[in-house]
């Protein structure tokens, strides 16, 4: 435990611990990835995950990653042993955390010190000199106030100089230079969506949880790509070194991706929504993640296309994507827009495989796209349903699906966002406007600024609108989410990340948001986004996993489905209904681990290897699964073994099997399986 005191001797001790499983790392000048690192200390460092720096002194904090590694506190040390010898590296040192919080502190050789006002200048330089401590500012704001340094290498001993000053009869003030990360102007009150807050008087309570997921990550290191109609890249939200990255116009082909008409105010709405910097008057899902505005074109254009293509090509970890074909009248089901289906080009589609498939060295891009405003089945809309995207539903602020939102199978999660007062579909009247975001700044956006806007619709200059919302503002929230995950884990691959997502949702409305076996709902997917949930499951992969479980699914012929109940499947219920699908997944999800399937179907032969939660099915309800196959794959696969077992109908034994081997049969014919076992153990 280190202490030192804020007030004075008698004012409030601090507490500090040092943490087992971070480091920090001070260098002369360069940053520690462009420093002649010897073998050993680049092998340490490629296990080694930046979680907060301090650029004006070269400092950088690292998380220590080693999954193999059961004692972090070891491996720590070894990191401080090897890089204090580098050349280029001035400390490599322990970190300090809050013991209550967890925030990371960082104490530099340094001090602040002020003695009594009528002590001589020459008096407290006698103190100072006797320390052995040194001048390195005179500072201006109070009388016989300092700013010291020690000597290279006093370490943890600044405590117990601190403690021994403050002790002095002469000195009012004394402590060491304790430094943590900097945050950004807090959550606008109007964003609601963010965090629990009040709006014209009412309590609103419907948020991601961002507060506590901004505790560890702020979408640092990462670069959300916003394909949309232009970003007023000029706004003060932007602004900053490095904030804007690689912008483009796909369709004049310029690197420019400001808007070039006046209708143009979508794009810079939604980049507000996913990573604006809070400086000001709106704060992003992703603050610190870094911006890249792409201007592209129509529906299955090439522009449209060349979009993926550029944001892939130059860093993209994430591209939101809040368009898609028109939509039918939310308010008139007899639309026939409703069930006109609209078809995802193959150009636009290659383009996003290109994206998902090369994006981010091999892991791919994550693609957040809006489900669609028409209330009405996302199934016919091309884009929003691929099942290489991540769909985005919207929820309003009473925690239920707004009027407008497109649901279906699609679905796979939802954020909050506007709605609409409409009665006549039993809605009930919002609390807010929508979400309060950026706008092109002055008259050009939404919001024209002036006296009465503030009230209305933003604030009284123009550069922010309260009520931007349907699915084009919940797609770049979870975009802002998806910052976070990779914020923490960047190894994760994106289908590692949509799964996480899904792990990482709360139920709402769950009297009428007809979830089903599988935790899915038609409106929501897999709920709303917690985003303090996501953060805290992409870390859950990063250190070592004392043991996995499995999750699963059975689908049945008469539409019905079964939860993996502690690794058991017992289909005694559903005697009448043959077994046709199934899906797995690991718990947690972990990118070096992965459990693949296939089923061996009555008459028909085998389905192909499945894996992640992806469905397995006979396609065929009048045929049965009769066998199956499960094994690992992945960095850690051979640290597990995964056994499984059958109950066969007509059989009183369990056929057994694990890591590949057939269960059941792989025959064109053979008994219907009534039971499932599954367990992932320790090898």
């Amino acid at each position: 435990m280190y202490t030192y005191k804020y007030g004075g001797e008698n004012g409030v001790s601090q507490q500090l611990v040092a943490a087992k499983d971070l480091v920090v790392i001070r260098t002369q000048d360069e940053s520690l990835d462009n420093l002649p690192l010897s073998r050993s200390a680049r092998t340490l460092l490629s296990n080694m995950l930046p979680v907060t720096s301090f650029p004006e002194a070269n400092v950088t904090v690292y998380k220590v990653l080693d999954p193999e590694q059961d004692h972090p506190k070891e491996q720590r040390n070894l990191i401080r042993k090897v890089f204090a010898q580098e050349k280029g590296v001035r400390f490599a040192g322990r970190v300090l955390k809050d013991p209550f919080s967890g925030a990371v502190k960082v104490y530099t050789e340094n001090f602040f010190v002020k003695f009594k006002d009528d002590l001589e200048p020459k008096a407290c330089l006698k103190y100072i000199k006797k320390e052995s401590l040194i001048v390195k500012e005179e500072l201006g704001f109070a009388k016989n106030a300092y700013f010291l340094g020690a000597p290279e290498g006093t370490g943890r001993e600044i405590f117990l100089i601190a403690e021994k000053l403050l002790k002095k009869s002469a000195v009012v003030y004394c402590h060491p230079e304790i430094v943590q990360e900097r945050r950004s102007k807090a959550i606008h009150p109007m964003q609601w969506h963010l965090k629990t807050t009040q709006v014209n008087g009412q309590r609103i309570d419907q948020n991601v949880a961002i507060e506590k997921a901004w505790m560890t990550a702020k979408g640092k290191g990462v670069t959300i790509a916003v394909i949309d109609d232009g970003v007023d890249t000029e706004h003060e939200e932007f602004q900053g070194a490095g904030k804007v990255v690689h912008p483009r116009d796909t369709i004049i082909n310029r690197d420019d991706a400001s808007p070039k008409f006046s209708m143009e105010s979508h794009g810079t709405a939604c980049a507000g929504v996913a990573c604006a910097n809070g400086n000001y008057k709106a704060a992003g899902v992703a603050p610190k993640a870094t911006l890249m505005p792409i201007r592209s074109g129509g529906l299955g254009s090439m522009a449209e296309a060349k979009a993926f293509q550029w944001a892939a090509d130059r860093g993209a970890d994430v591209i939101s994507c809040s368009w898609g074909p028109r939509d039918g009248a939310w308010y008139n089901p007899e639309d026939p827009l409703h069930t006109t289906p609209f078809f995802l080009p193959d150009s636009s589609r290659l383009a996003i495989d290109y994206a998902v498939e090369n994006g981010r060295e091999g892991k791919g891009c994550v693609i957040t796209w809006a489900a669609g405003n028409g209330n009405e089945n996302i199934r016919y809309d091309g884009y929003a349903s691929y099942d290489r995207v991540i769909a985005v539903a919207a929820c309003n602020d009473r925690g239920r699906r707004s009027i407008y939102s497109d649901y279906g199978k699609a679905v796979w999660c939802a954020f909050p966002s506007s709605d609409i007062y409409y009665p006549q579909l039993g809605t009930q009247r919002p609390i807010t406007a929508g979400i309060w975001t950026t706008d092109r700044s002055a008259e050009q956006g939404y919001n024209p600024g002036g006296r009465e806007a503030e009230e209305l619709v933003g604030d009284r200059e123009g550069n922010y609108t309260t009520t931007f919302g349907g699915t084009s503002s919940a797609c770049p929230g979870v975009a802002g989410v998806v910052a976070l995950i990779l914020e923490v884990n960047p190894q994760l691959r994106w289908s590692d990340v949509k799964q996480i997502i899904r792990n990482s949702c709360d139920k709402i409305d769950k009297q009428t948001g007809r979830y089903d076996a599988d935790g899915h709902s038609l409106f929501y997917g897999y709920g709303r986004i917690n985003a303090a949930k996501a953060v805290e499951n992409a870390q859950k992969t990063l250190g070592p996993i004392d043991d996995f479980d499995v999750q699963g699914v059975a689908h049945f012929s008469k539409s019905s489905s079964l939860a993996l109940q502690e690794g058991v499947l017992s289909f005694d219920a559903y005697e009448n209904n043959r077994f046709v699908g199934l899906r797995l997944l690991t718990d947690p999800v972990h990118p070096d681990l992965t459990i693949t399937y296939r089923l061996f179907i009555n008459k028909l032969g085998s389905t192909p290897w499945m894996a992640n939660g992806s469905l397995a099915e006979t396609g065929d309800k009048r045929r049965k699964v009769i066998g199956f196959q499960i094994k690992l794959v992945g960095k850690l696969a051979d640290k597990y073994t995964v056994e499984y077992a059958a109950k066969l109908k007509g059989k009183k034994s369990l056929n057994k099997a694990k890591d590949g081997a057939i269960c059941g049969t792989n025959k064109k014919t053979g008994p219907a399986i009534r039971e499932i076992k599954i367990e992932i153990k320790n090898k």
